[in-house]
């Protein structure tokens, strides 16, 4: 299946910008909006089709911008709504487009409708918005389930009047009661409002978490006596979920709200999508956010979540595209993002790791759907050891005992753009921004690296134009051949692809080289480098 051009995420190369640790224009040591619009060129040239911007919204940042206290402004510390029109507008002239991303399942605790909740009743329809209810014991003191944030603790905050109320994240996120019609209703005027204004898609956060069992019922613990987070493993760490017993997610209704939703897209335009970040359990259940009439596209995470494997890439392949393709959803690819440790870590860190990971998105990028790359990533960045005393995330500050849990500030520190010491170009200031850059990174800026053969830089550079003269004409079947354990090999229209998971030289197919994620002696394939023949 050809692209059409109304459908341009179907194969578009989406880059994610942490919005606080792009670019910052003001000296403050924050990345903002008129930083990102200053770099747009840069990203142009990179050969990206679109880029996402993490909230911008009105935040007391206590989850730096997922806290949510007005959704149809711009916080202060990132600029202002006019400042979001001119980065719409320029991302336009340059022929970008802008995903916007947006926070439904739970709101900031200083946003209007909580704030009026805690100041009203139990029983009130202000409280009704949220997930109140009273506890457990004789004297309600214990909470009403046994559910536990993903930060770590219970899920639940008692409020001055004896109440609980849900926040599967952070006690400053409580979550909305998306049964209230109210809610609903104020999503889609959030959604017209940035549509209106420019904005050509969104990044759905937690499109799994919206509705919960109704009961709110006991979540039944494993075998491990630990119940699941149902959203990233406690710890970080980068393995396979088990099945487990989730009634705080992924509940049948939700799915009404993303028809809902599709319905207003298509309104304004065909060229309006939306992608979900998905945290299902299997390939089948993140398909079913992408049936026709929901979202255009959800996160493969699956993808992501698999080590340095031959096997584990072409078992993922080979399950997404089955997955997806009876509900004729493009699939998406994605290596790294605020949330997770660096895939070059992940893969080992230093050269090794880098090579794999150049590797890994080598191969990502000739496969058919969408491709998401992280800000950072293009430079080679490893995950940065932030001090304890340093780190910000909430998931470090709600810590669970005994979980060497670094937290997720080691993959938001701020890129370096230019000059040899921090803050490397990321502003005008002379101190170091929000998190601490490691003195190291002098030889990774775009500066040091742009034009020099080799670099990583440069190496996205070429993948992402080799991969544009093929992407929206290939088609969707890719053909995997062989079942080597060390070696993965599978043709998409006129590219093979070989890639050496193993540890030794392997020898190459015939064909013309037409692009590479490491040099290539000896007319052989070796290991931790992957290879586009024609």
């Amino acid at each position: 299946m050809t692209s059409s051009p109304d459908l341009w995420w179907r194969d578009a190369v989406i880059y994610q910008v942490y919005v606080r640790s792009f670019a910052d224009s003001d000296g403050d040591g924050v990345g903002d909006l008129p930083g990102i619009t200053s770099r747009l060129p840069y990203l142009r040239d990179l050969g990206v089709d679109a880029l996402w911007v993490t909230p911008f919204y009105t935040s007391p940042q206590k989850d730096h911008g997922y806290d949510v206290a007005d959704y149809q402004d711009v916080d202060p510390l990132f600029g202002s709504l006019a400042d979001a029109d001119a980065l719409l507008a320029r991302a336009h002239e340059l022929g970008l487009r802008v995903i916007v991303d947006l926070v439904p399942n739970h709101t900031s605790d200083e946003h209007v409708w909580f704030r009026a909740a805690l100041a009203s009743a139990p029983g009130s329809p202000e409280r009704a918005r949220y997930l109140f209810r009273e506890g457990r014991g004789e004297d309600g003191s214990e909470p009403p389930n046994n559910w536990e944030s993903v930060f770590g603790g219970a899920a639940w905050t008692r409020v001055h009047d004896g109440e609980w109320y849900l926040h599967l994240f952070d006690s400053t996120q409580p979550d909305l009661d998306w049964r209230n019609p109210e809610v609903g209703d104020m999503f889609e005027g959030v959604l017209r409002f940035w549509l209106a204004r420019g904005a050509d898609g969104f990044r759905v956060d937690v499109a799994h978490g919206l509705f919960k069992e109704e009961s709110l019922r006991d979540q039944v613990i494993t075998a491990g006596g630990k119940a699941s987070s149902g959203h990233v493993n406690p710890d970080h760490s980068m393995v396979r979920r088990e099945l487990s017993d989730e009634p705080m997610w992924d509940q049948p209704e939700v799915h009404d709200v993303y028809r809902r939703w599709h319905k207003v897209l298509d309104e304004v335009g065909a060229d309006r999508m939306a992608v979900a970040e998905a945290w299902t359990q299997t390939p089948e259940s993140m398909a079913a956010f992408v049936r026709p009439d929901e979202l255009d596209q959800a996160f493969n995470f699956s993808w992501l979540l698999t080590g340095w494997s031959a096997d584990g890439f072409r078992e993922v392949i080979t399950g997404t595209l089955a997955a997806v393709g009876p509900v004729g959803a493009s699939p998406t690819w994605v290596l790294s993002n605020h949330d997770v440790v660096r895939h070059a870590t992940r893969y080992g860190g230093g050269p090794q790791g880098l090579a794999r990971a150049r590797a890994a998105t080598l191969t990502m990028l000739a496969l058919p759907g969408s491709s998401y790359l992280y800000q950072g990533e293009e430079l080679g960045l490893e995950q940065a050891d932030v001090a304890h005393e340093l780190r910000q995330d909430p998931a470090w500050l709600r810590r669970r005992e005994g979980i060497d849990d670094p937290g997720r500030d080691g993959c938001r520190v701020p890129i370096p753009w230019s000059g040899t010491q921090p803050p490397f170009g990321f502003g005008p200031s002379k101190g170091q921004p929000w998190i601490p850059q490691p003195a190291d990174w002098a030889a990774l800026t775009v500066e040091a690296q742009t034009g020099v053969e080799c670099s990583t830089l440069e190496f996205y550079r070429a993948a992402l134009a080799a991969r544009r003269t093929f992407a929206g004409t290939a088609g969707d079947e890719v053909e995997i051949i062989g079942e080597d354990h060390d070696v993965l090999m599978f043709r998409r229209g006129p590219v093979t692809v070989v890639v050496n998971c193993g540890t030794a030289p392997v020898q190459l197919p015939a064909g013309e080289v037409f692009a590479t994620s490491g040099e290539l002696p000896g007319g052989v394939l070796p290991p931790d480098t992957a290879i586009w023949l024609r």
